[in-house]
């Protein structure tokens, strides 16, 4: 069952340190099935209950998954081996579309709002007891939220991330299912087996999530969904009206599964913003950030949700961070409310970017996909050879295993600084690299 990694230690601390440790080495593959409880008690004999100790700590950090009789086995993808360390190395002269990053020449110059920031924290400092939200970052985030319909308390925290981890980590309990899209977020899929929980992938298209597949995840028994609205990683995908409406319809049979919203794209994008909050979901948060309009550095978000959720995540954050520092908060609230990086102007060059390649691509029958957002999403029949391939020929995509679960093969290109030349070689190399066959399995 271990091959040649016999497991050791008394303690239910010192047998998860040993599992760990053969992990992170490699001796014990993703998908290795360890021995059941009684089996590994008898032969470190210890207690049984000393061995579930052992296997629940790592379950708690995303290193095993356990699935009742039928055992427990190594993650597929253990948090301790994250997604983006899956990189292809560029070569010197070669074009690295693989980053996911905005383009520094469209974002904003800081010095402005830092300086304005830094003056009203001269006349008034910030110190213990302050309001944890800044007044004109919390008026200008409220009028944000309530003009797509969106009403609740507000919190501030640091990146879409760590506010959707505070939200799941407000409501689940290691060993819960999370409905997620496939392919997805590489960050989001690390991170729910970092914090115990299990992915249920979800399938989707240009228009977002399938409604039937949504359901089939509620129905395998996901306590939660993170969806993205817009500009979604890596696929482009940008919900529309008619979509919404029939996710809604499929969450309203599921009141109690918490609806998580990740809207990063606000502010960079020019799709319509369709809610699905509102279809009977009793717990709920809508995230946005700052950080593809403002630049990736500006660690800050806010979040509007439901009283009860809004109010475990403040309160989880007071205990730790305490609160995002008012330096960010005001520098993001001077630079919004300057309008800083006009988001029509932003979007229209992104999709201008976007539209270049996706247009050559057609052009040569190549399947891809980019609603919105910074990066188009290629299908293919096998990622290794076509990034291999493509590296010869002086351009480095992202893998998509860094994104899928169970989704077909594909390469994600990062759009955001791709000129319309440089689009048009990416798309004959491409063209090259995959033959008459126009490329791999469709998204859906």
């Amino acid at each position: 069952m271990l091959g040649d990694y016999p497991l050791k230690g008394r303690r239910a601390s010192e047998i998860a340190a040993h599992i760990e440790q053969g992990v992170s080495s490699g001796q014990l593959a993703p998908g290795t099935a360890l021995p059941p409880l009684r089996d590994l008690a008898a032969e470190l004999g210890v207690n049984p209950n000393t061995v579930a100790a052992a296997y629940r700590l790592l379950r708690d950090r995303g290193v095993i998954e356990t699935a009742g009789r039928k055992g427990s086995r190594i993650l597929p993808r253990p948090a301790l081996t994250p997604r983006d360390q899956i990189r292809i190395p560029v070569p010197a002269q070669a074009r690295d579309l693989s980053t996911g990053n905005p383009d520094p020449a469209l974002l904003p110059d800081l010095g402005p709002a830092l300086a304005a920031a830094a003056e009203a924290l001269r006349v008034e400092p910030v110190l213990y007891g302050h309001p944890r939200i800044d007044a004109g970052l919390l008026e200008l985030a409220r009028a944000s939220f309530e003009a797509d319909g969106l009403h609740g308390p507000i919190a501030v925290a640091s990146g879409a991330l760590d506010t959707v981890e505070r939200a799941l980590g407000a409501w689940l309990r290691p060993g819960d299912a999370v409905a997620v899209e496939d392919p997805g977020w590489g960050s989001l899929l690390d991170l729910l087996p970092a914090m115990g929980l299990r992915p249920e992938p979800v399938r989707l298209d240009d228009e977002g999530l399938l409604p039937d597949s949504l359901a089939a995840a509620l129905a395998e028994g996901a306590r939660a969904v993170v969806v993205t609205s817009r500009a979604q990683n890596p696929t482009g995908a940008a919900l529309t009206a008619r979509r919404a409406a029939a996710l809604r319809a499929v969450l309203a049979g599921h009141p109690g599964a918490l609806l998580i919203e990740d809207d990063h794209g606000h502010g960079m994008v020019d799709q319509p913003y369709h809610p699905l909050v509102g279809a009977g979901s009793r717990h709920w948060a809508v995230v946005r950030s700052a950080a593809k309009a403002y630049g990736p550095d500006l660690r800050l978000s806010v979040m509007v949700g439901d009283e009860e959720t809004v109010g475990r995540v403040a309160g989880r954050l007071r205990l730790g961070a305490g609160w995002v520092s008012h330096l960010l908060q005001r520098t993001v609230a001077e630079l919004w409310r300057a309008d800083a990086a006009p988001a029509a102007s932003l979007a229209a060059t992104y999709r201008a970017r976007r539209d270049a390649l996706l247009g050559e691509l057609a052009a040569r029958g190549i399947e891809a996909h980019g609603e919105s957002g910074l990066n188009v999403w290629v299908p293919v029949p096998d990622e290794t050879s076509a990034l291999a391939a493509l590296v010869q020929r002086g351009w480095v995509a992202a893998p998509g295993a860094r994104y899928r679960i169970q989704s077909p093969p594909g390469l994600r290109f990062t759009t955001a600084r791709l000129e319309a030349a440089e689009a048009r070689r990416l798309a004959e190399d491409l063209a090259e690299v995959l033959g008459s066959g126009g490329g791999g399995s469709r998204l859906v």
